[in-house]
């Protein structure tokens, strides 16, 4: 018997490896209900601070709309998905070489340490903002971990036939997590913004214990060095991105964006450098962190272009609607500033819903149908959606918005799933970690990339109109045409974040050019009538900015899934065509080498 064999035969070896034939048939329901969980928490994470924030801030007296505070604004932000895009594809390159559910396991573990820490934060000024980063980066470093390996854990589980279901059901958890976020924060942070942390513990507990009794390594496991080269320029290179673009939405000088800032475009050029030379670095190695032959497969290739094109569309859309709604819509129908995060994350529910609805049965429907025309269908459908934004008036009517939220979140959830599945579908048995690390990294980078680019479209459409609109509201009101050409030229981005965070814009920039004013005047400022009229206009041009670009996006993954796998009938991979998949990027010989009791039983359990 070989030696590959052999190992096969005798999993005792390693008391967190066993055969499928030995975990039974209930082990793969185990293995979706615990990484749905992981992949739940992790999403809801990546999200809840964004609605939550003004309550985080306002509970350690931080004030981020000060310049000195953006800084810290931006990192609460943006943090946890910096660290999750940066270090997903070594986390599912380690989960290769010593075992997916061992890594997934110290995911869970350091997610749940991570969030009692940030649930115990007893201090504040910035001293608290720079502790509540700290250990988000550390919750994004466990998030890294359950994101890497959740996918590969189910393709090894899950024979080929119901991997479309699972990854349906699991992707529900990873893009519905992202939704839910936003309602949890808005529930919970008025209550206690600690409480927006505490209540994943209990959840992180139970999912770190359950993981470590029950799930098992069943996959192949390829011993390999770690790319220490490709690590660190990867990190080095992404990172200086993320940062720059990060830093790119802030004033500098007199601009109201920071694409013109030194440090912006050293970031940016010197990361793109840095990217060159680790995609020169991984074409010598001998185990590469990103397996760049991947790409020679139409369907991970394509796949990834999809998924690219619709986690920027949809990234950018969560702003843009927090903004939309609590920055115009909410105050032009009656609600309270301080009333409007929470009822921004109710308004965008019917999204969650159609996505909840949509995403498991196009996930099972691909399996047997093939997954090309569901992907393609749905990002189609995404596309008309944005533009039913486009032509949507500002001060809309709810029950329009409201269905145009659920068949966006039928599109998108046409879309995952079955785009998951075909890319997880596509990748060799040994490469199952490194590919859905690869395919995370893609969605996470581009959710800060979106951020980036909406914000940058919004303040670009908002200082054509915006400055002489206000500099004309204010004088109108009384407020002499110093003080109110002050204000109207004050940075855009400061405004968008003021009405982002739920804070009252005027109130917030005003300062002590209001208190020279007749109170009635001030009351009609700083009233829930005057700034979303005064902005409805200039907003709009920002809006058809951002969801033209999200529109183009679409279409662009639309094309993309068109040159994904043909589709695939309901007759599971053969034993012989999964010994061969084995045997090739193992490297261990030939089918008819392998072909021995054990290992035929084994990869029977498999299927």
């Amino acid at each position: 018997m070989s030696n590959h064999a052999a190992a096969a035969a005798a999993p005792g070896t390693d008391s967190r490896r066993h055969s499928l034939d030995e975990l039974g048939p209930r082990y793969k329901w185990i293995a979706l209900s615990n990484t749905t969980l992981g992949m739940l928490i992790a999403t809801i994470n990546s999200s809840i601070v964004l609605i939550a924030l003004p309550d985080i801030f306002k509970g350690i007296h931080l004030n981020p709309l000060e310049p000195q505070n953006t800084s810290y604004l931006l990192w609460m932000m943006m943090g946890f998905l910096v660290v999750t895009a940066v270090l997903v594809v070594s986390f599912g390159r380690l989960g290769d070489m010593f075992g997916r559910a061992r890594m997934y396991n110290t995911g869970f573990a350091i997610f749940t340490i991570s969030s009692i820490f940030l649930a115990i934060t007893w201090f504040d000024g910035a001293g608290a903002a720079v502790w509540l980063i700290v250990w988000r980066i550390v919750q994004g470093v466990g998030g890294a971990f359950l994101m890497a390996n959740s996918s590969a854990i189910l393709t090894d589980a899950f024979p080929a036939d119901q991997r479309g279901l699972a990854m349906g059901i699991n992707g529900v958890a990873a893009i519905a997590g992202s939704f839910l976020g936003l309602l949890i924060g808005g529930v919970l942070a008025p209550i206690q913004w600690h409480y927006i942390f505490l209540v994943s513990v209990p959840f992180g507990l139970v999912g770190t214990v359950w993981a470590y009794l029950k799930l098992h390594d069943t996959g192949e496991r390829r011993p390999a060095k770690m790319d220490w080269w490709g690590n660190l320029t990867f990190a080095v290179g992404l990172i200086a991105i993320l940062i720059a673009i990060t830093y790119g939405i802030q004033p500098y000088g007199t601009s109201n964006m920071g694409w013109g800032n030194p440090w912006v475009l050293t970031g940016l050029i010197g990361g793109s450098l840095m990217l060159a030379v680790f995609v020169f670095i991984e074409t010598r190695v001998p185990s590469p962190l990103f397996e760049l032959s991947l790409f020679r497969n139409r369907s991970f290739a394509f796949g990834n272009i999809a998924n690219l094109m619709a986690s920027i569309g949809r990234g950018g859309l969560q702003f843009i609607l927090i903004i939309w709604l609590q920055g115009i819509w909410l105050p032009q129908h009656g609600y309270d500033y301080t009333r409007t995060p929470l009822w921004a994350a109710i308004y965008m529910v019917p999204m969650t819903i159609g996505f909840l609805l949509i995403a498991p049965v196009s996930g099972a429907l691909s399996d047997r149908m093939g997954t090309r025309w569901f992907t393609t269908t749905g990002m189609v459908i995404t596309a008309g959606t944005f533009a039913a934004l486009i032509a949507m008036p500002v001060d809309f009517q709810y029950w329009a918005f409201a269905v145009v939220m659920l068949i966006n979140g039928i599109g998108m959830g046409l879309f995952a799933s079955p785009n998951r599945a075909e890319v997880m579908n596509s990748l060799p048995v040994t490469s199952r970690g490194s590919g859905a690390g690869m395919m995370t990294t893609f969605q996470n980078a581009a959710m800060v990339l979106s951020i980036g680019l909406f914000f940058s479209l919004m303040i670009a459409g908002l200082s054509a109109h915006l400055p002489d609109a206000m500099f004309s509201g204010l004088t109108t009101n009384g407020m002499p045409d110093g003080p109110a050409d002050g204000i109207a030229h004050l940075p855009t981005v400061g405004i968008l974040f003021a009405a982002f965070l739920g804070y009252n814009p005027i109130r917030e920039v005003g300062g002590q050019a209001l208190q020279g004013l007749p109170q009635s005047a001030v009351d009609h400022l700083t009233g829930l009538d005057f700034f979303p009229h005064l902005i409805s206009d200039p907003f709009s041009d920002g809006l058809t900015a951002a969801f033209t670009f999200a529109l183009i996006c679409c279409v662009i993954g639309a094309v993309a899934s068109l040159f994904t796998g043909s589709p695939r009938s309901a007759t599971p991979e053969t034993v012989g065509a999964e010994l061969a998949a084995v045997a090739a990027d193992a490297g261990v010989g030939t089918p008819s080498e392998l072909i021995d009791e054990e290992h035929v039983a084994g990869t029977r359990a498999r299927l």
